[in-house]
């Protein structure tokens, strides 16, 4: 079999060609296409990433990309984490298209790190016809840490997307995964915010024997039932969903250093909970701003390392 072939017929590829054919809430979006079909060359990217540690420092020990998406290489400009290899995820085509069908694979060796970003919001295009789906899979093995922290994702206008992760992580290994959506482009049309068809999100995790530890899942559809409804997003536009993933031993002090907020004043509302199985923490943020949203995740992340790892985090970048 060639490489090329091998790289075609990866299970996370597979399942993202798959994702969405018999899901509910797409039932209505089946069609094709009429420039380019779903998956089509172009359509389907593909990334593999697996770190691995090198004596005192992490690195990008594997790696395969198929437009339209694209890494380059991994650099080491986290200060407080100067083994930490850090890769930015890049979309060649601009935005995510009606028929795209992506698939990322993450593994972190025994005793590796590793941190994950994109290099801007992951913006979903107005669509016609079809939908866009996405795959991650995330393995992370024995004493490992990925940070797996893209920016906002924006639906544009009659947007349909659907994405499922999956963390496969040993007990002695740690994960933090965020996923952060906006309303829309709310400053440029009035029918941008919560404009989009549909919004589909499922994660859940498993140890590395595939024992269920957690599934979570939502379908918003904000055409057939307003967001802004008590217990939704009320007067909310940014949401922020951030699993950590983390053994037990670290959950009471992250739960005291994360104190429950609501303040509509402020346009913030946010809190932490516990996973079942003892498995770790989910902490959610509702704000107005994604500046102020990013701000709480960053909070949050923060602790998470200083609690977990006993480094803190590095001050944002002017440009994030």
């Amino acid at each position: 079999m060639s490489v090329q072939s091998q790289i075609v017929n990866t299970p996370s590829r597979l399942r993202a060609h798959a994702l969405g054919t018999d899901a509910p809430e797409l039932a209505n979006y089946q069609d094709e296409p009429v420039q380019m079909h779903s998956g089509a060359v172009g359509k389907s990217g593909y990334l593999r990433l697996g770190f691995e540690k090198r004596g005192n420092r992490s690195v990008l020990a594997d790696m395969e990309r198929r437009v339209p998406s694209l890494v380059q290489r991994a650099l080491y400009w986290d200060e407080e984490m100067p083994q930490l290899p850090c890769v930015t995820m890049i979309s060649t085509s601009g935005c995510v298209l009606q028929g795209d069908r992506l698939a990322t694979d993450v593994t972190v060796g025994v005793g590796a790190c590793g941190h994950v970003t994109t290099q801007s919001a992951t913006k979903v295009h107005s669509m016609n016809a079809n939908y866009a789906s996405q795959i991650q899979h995330l393995r992370i093995e024995e004493n490992g840490y990925l940070e797996f922290m893209p920016d906002p994702l924006i639906p544009h206008r009659d947007a349909r997307f659907i994405t499922d992760t999956q963390i496969n992580i040993h007990p002695t290994a740690t994960a933090i995964y965020c996923e952060t959506l906006m309303s829309g482009r709310k400053h440029h049309h009035v029918d941008e915010r919560f404009g989009f068809d549909v919004y589909s999100s499922r994660v859940t995790a498993q140890t590395l024997e595939g024992k269920e530890l957690f599934v979570e899942k939502y379908v918003l559809e904000p055409k057939k039932e307003s967001l802004d409804a008590v217990g939704v997003m009320q007067t909310f536009d940014v949401f922020a969903n951030v699993v950590l993933l983390t053994p037990k031993a670290h959950h009471d002090r992250i739960v005291e250093r994360t104190p429950a907020l609501f303040d509509l004043q402020a346009g913030l509302a946010s809190g932490v909970t516990r996973l079942p199985n003892h498995c770790g923490l989910i902490f959610k943020v509702l704000g107005n701003d994604s500046g102020a949203v990013k701000a709480q995740v960053r909070a949050f992340w923060k602790i998470a390392r200083e609690e977990i790892l006993g480094v803190t985090l590095q001050p944002p970048f002017l440009w994030k």
